[in-house]
């Protein structure tokens, strides 16, 4: 082989693995499915559409991902998300713990009445050895969680009267999140519970063929339920709903590792924001959001010790009764990793 074959020969080398990389993205899809429950109007929509931006500009368009708010890549059915996202009609999703919980029974552990009293007990568990462990049993189950958003503590709001103590719950209508665990603690209070997705819900409280419904008060402001007859609010923190940053197996094995790691590092930061939005004005002595919703004439309720101790007490059976399916052992961990939190 003479000298300029043998340039000839490395050249179209050369030319050959330069080529590679650009081979490896021709599998990248131009578009990536992102499914969120609300829009852009709440804490978590916010966080999808930053998630999406930081990827788009630090990949440079290698990978564009379009949000699709009101599960509607599943006709609104919340529950069948997680389920789509491991069948692959959902690229990428942010998810709640409760929408996922009927596939993944230990997500339940965020639901137990009463479990979590502070903002502090939600990062004792997101952010330890609870976080790690579920983010483990997601793996196993066909997606690769990615980072820990947040939705916030949930408060219940009604149109008929105020809420104090479990006699006040008799009767009422109120619409729930699909899972049973949130059937069977309305019904432990006396009251009359029924699943809805939110886009039914709201035509149901303006119509008042349903009394009340259980949401943080980022949803109750930005879903602006003061206009549909929600007049009441109690700040209760029952139980709160973190939210779950996830991929596709298949989606998330076809990019590179270069850029799995700005995914997953945009969603870490996409996290962040969200948790930070999702408590935005609802800390400190004097929250700002209270004074904004008494500002819509709607009466807030805040449970004393005493009778946040009776709610607890009315809803410990179905707290005992979860605690069993969730798994014992990871039910005691976050127990533990909630009384040696840092307040």
């Amino acid at each position: 082989m003479n000298r300029r074959t043998i340039i000839a020969a490395l050249a179209a080398a050369g030319l050959a693995l330069a080529a590679a990389p650009a081979m490896s993205q021709s599998k990248y899809q131009a578009e990536y499915r992102l499914s969120t429950v609300v829009g852009t109007a709440f804490p978590w929509g916010k966080a999808g559409e930053k998630w999406g931006e930081l990827v788009k500009q630090r990949t440079n368009g290698r990978i564009n991902i379009k949000m699709y708010p009101g599960v509607s890549l599943v006709a609104g059915d919340q529950t069948r998300e997680f389920t789509a996202i491991r069948q692959g009609v959902i690229d990428l999703a942010i998810g709640s713990t409760i929408n996922w919980s009927p596939q993944i029974r230990q997500l339940n552990l965020f639901s137990l009445p009463f479990l979590m009293p502070d903002y502090a007990a939600i990062d004792a568990l997101t952010q330890g050895e609870v976080g790690r462990d579920l983010f483990g049993i997601l793996g196993k189950a066909g997606v690769v969680p990615l980072a820990w958003g947040e939705n916030g503590f949930r408060e219940v709001t009604n149109s008929k009267r105020e809420l104090r103590r479990p006699a006040d719950f008799k009767g009422l209508k109120f619409r729930v999140v699909g899972s049973p665990l949130f059937l069977d603690t309305f019904t432990a209070l006396g009251a009359n519970p029924t699943q809805m997705s939110w886009a039914d819900a709201q035509p149901a409280f303006a119509s008042g063929a349903v009394d009340g419904q259980e949401n943080p008060l980022t949803v109750f402001t930005a879903a602006k339920l003061h206009t549909v007859g929600q007049k009441n609010v109690t700040l209760w923190g029952y139980v709160a709903d973190p939210l779950i940053f996830v991929a596709n197996k298949e989606v998330w094995e076809s990019w590179s590792k270069e850029d799995q790691k700005i995914v997953r590092d945009a969603a870490v930061e996409a996290g962040k924001y969200c948790i930070e939005l999702a408590r935005e004005g609802l800390t400190g002595a004097s929250p700002a959001m209270h004074k904004t919703i008494e500002g819509f004439g709607v009466k807030i309720v805040k449970p004393t010790a005493a009778e946040r101790a009776e709610f607890q007490k009315v809803t410990r059976p179905v707290y005992d009764k979860w605690a069993k399916q969730i798994g014992p052992d990871l039910v005691k961990k976050a127990e533990a990793a909630i009384a040696s939190r840092k307040k």
